[in-house]
């Protein structure tokens, strides 16, 4: 559930700030208001922050001996401070010098056909009064060069020849007896053997930068902890520099304020906390637009769902739902169907397993997302069994007790009692079925959580309608995309016409959307803004055919997978048995299955999270435009 909240606004004595706020960091509940830091203390703290964080960055890149990096080496912190800014100014310094030794190779490379070349020497002969620039010419240009043009050819190869045209005096405009083909080499700043030394120099000085970097890397675990520290500092006083404040006012006492939001649960603590120093507090109801944060409490089993969302950097906002448990239930449905594979599953919770059989050993947390691979990979077991689906192997080679655990209907063992039967969906149909009524149920769902929270409200049939349009719809692609003849819309079921009560359901949902979507006290004011949208809500129709269709990502993106499986497995077959293509027949194996996991993952991430975070949350109104609830408190650095 999302955690109710409070907003608090607190008043101090301004010479008091400091202690309060250090005061207010203990208690730690307070998720205070933007604020913008500023004066010199900040700009002091954001300065040694940026260089350290900068520090931190360069040093992670060297490698240790394991020997050097298991031992944790301390400084003062204003060594610390002085270490970041050496750090940084030598990583500065290798920039520039690679990119000098790169435009110098790059020189090098461009006058590599012509020798040694140094502009000194043409600025000395052009003090003699001879005047050389030098040329390059394709070699069945060469004949166009006008006759009384003087040059001196210095070299040629297949293509080119190189030549220094002769001039009677100093020009920068290009001599008229030359075509167009011939162009000019321009000079180099400096000869190509100082160009050579100075890529020497360069990368020596290169080379003792990155020495000095192995020697401070030691340093790498301090430096963390200081930069921890610093970015305290500078949250600190970004709220003393941040928060409201007077000079002077009618009493003469100089007051601070500072406000934000707090858990309901937490107000006791704070009001307490107020009295005990002497503070001025106001508990109000957050204001419609006040950005209200989010904090989120439930319970240790739907609390597996957090490293995900996490990851995702999805949080709802405060007035919209918590469907954790909901995307927890869903999110492991739709991983064991894209995965699709037991023996994947198996892998899998052997995994999560022996990582939770370790955290255990060490007496040590378990982490959150061992317990979610857990359970997805269970899932994938359940559902590679229900269709008989084990690493990709073909049905002929499945023991007969797996596939008598298997689900009839949905298993790829039993494909042939479903084929070629009038009247009879196949095992795909029936799989597509499935996904289907998956799209109807859990967008059903969205609308009944809209229902209930519109209780009280005309909307309430506004979500009733688009839950008849669901309902209705999903006959619609069935007859569409799974069977037409078997779903026609003339069938009849108890005398019940089937198209016929879908397309009224359909219809009877648009209208009562049309009325009531935009209800908000006032029906006709409701239905003006529903003509006003009028392509929006016509498309709204389409967009429930597609909502559902959608779902049936599920059942491709298996497909998917398992051929991939079943084509590893045909690579690798006639290497089996053999002695010498045992080692091939395993790498084979291990690579070809091994892709096909991470791309089955990969399709997880993409489909079965986005079924959650944007069809399912689309019909629930949610735009996932909430922060996360982070009181200002003290961290402890470890």
């Amino acid at each position: 559930m999302i955690v109710e909240m409070k907003k608090v606004s607190l008043v101090m004595l301004k010479k008091e700030q400091e202690k309060a706020l250090k005061k207010l960091r203990s208690v730690g509940v307070l998720h205070l208001e933007e604020l913008e830091g500023s004066g010199e203390r900040f700009t002091q703290l954001r300065t040694s922050f940026e260089l350290c964080r900068n520090a931190v960055g360069i040093l992670s890149e060297v490698k240790l001996p394991k020997k050097a990096g298991s031992v944790e080496h301390s400084l003062s912190d204003e060594k610390l401070k002085l270490l970041s800014a050496e750090i940084t100014e030598g990583a500065e310094k290798k920039k520039s010098l690679s990119e000098l030794v790169s435009q110098s190779e790059a020189e090098l490379d461009r006058l590599a056909s012509w020798g040694e070349v140094d502009p000194s020497d043409f600025d000395y002969l052009s003090e003699k009064g001879i005047y050389l620039s030098p040329y390059e010419i394709p070699q069945d240009k060469w004949n166009l060069i006008d006759k009384d043009v003087k040059t001196l050819t210095v070299n040629r190869d297949k293509n080119r020849i190189r030549f220094l045209f002769v001039g009677d005096e100093k020009s920068d405009e290009r001599p008229s007896g030359l075509p167009p083909e011939a162009y000019a080499v321009p000079m180099p700043s400096m000869s190509t053997k100082n160009l050579k030394m100075q890529i020497e120099s360069s990368k020596k000085q290169i080379a003792a930068i990155e020495a000095e970097e192995v020697k401070k890397a030691v340093y790498v675990f301090a430096l963390k902890k200081y930069g921890a520290r610093l970015q305290q500092e500078m949250e600190f006083e970004t709220v003393v520099s941040g928060m409201g404040k007077e000079d002077d006012n009618t009493n003469g006492v100089p007051l601070a304020w500072v406000s934000g939001f707090a858990p309901v649960d937490s107000i006791d603590a704070l009001k307490k906390t107020a009295a005990k120093e002497n503070w001025a507090l106001s508990v109000t109801e957050p204001e419609s637009d006040d950005m209200v944060p989010t904090k989120l409490k439930n319970n240790k089993l739907v609390s597996l769902i957090y490293p995900l969302t996490d990851f995702l950097g999805t949080v709802p906002g405060y007035y919209e739902y918590d469907i954790s448990g909901w995307f927890l239930l869903f999110f492991t449905v739709f991983f064991g169907m894209i995965f699709g594979d037991a023996g994947y599953g198996l892998l899998l919770t052997a995994s999560a397993l022996i990582g939770i059989f370790i955290s255990l050993a060490k007496k040590k947390r378990v982490d959150p997302f061992l317990g979610l691979l857990l359970l997805v990979s269970l899932a994938t077991v359940a559902w590679g069994t229900v269709t008989c689906t084990w690493f990709g192997l073909r049905m002929d080679q499945i023991p007969d007790v797996l596939k008598n655990l298997s689900v009839k209907p949905l298993s790829n063992a039993f494909v042939s009692d479903y084929s070629g039967k009038k009247g009879v969906t196949t095992v795909t149909q029936n799989l597509q079925i499935f996904c289907f009524s998956i799209a109807v149920l859990q967008l059903s769902l969205a609308h009944v959580k809209a229902m209930i929270k519109n209780i009280r409200s005309l909307k309430f049939f506004g979500d009733l309608g688009s839950m008849l349009m669901i309902w209705g719809m999903f006959y619609v692609v069935l007859s569409m995309v799974v069977d037409a003849k078997i779903f026609s819309f003339d069938r009849e079921f108890y005398g019940i016409p089937l198209g016929l009560s879908s397309v009224c359901a359909v219809g009877v949902g648009f209208a009562l959307s049309f009325v009531f979507s935009n209800y908000a006290g006032n029906i006709l004011e409701s239905v003006l803004e529903s003509v006003k949208n009028i392509i929006s809500v016509l498309l709204g129709v389409v967009n429930v055919f597609s909502d559902i269709v959608s779902y049936i990502r599920l059942w491709a993106v298996a497909l998917a997978g398992s051929a991939i499986s079943a084509t590893v497995n045909q690579m690798a077959g006639p290497m089996w048995g053999r002695l010498s293509m045992a080692v091939f027949f395993m790498i084979l194996l291990m690579f070809g299955h091994g892709l096909n996991m991470v791309l089955n993952v990969l399709s997880v991430i993409v489909h079965g999270v986005r079924l959650n975070t944007l069809e399912f949350s689309t019909h629930l109104g949610m735009s996932w435009s909430g922060f996360k609830y982070a009181p200002f408190s003290e961290t402890v650095i470890k």
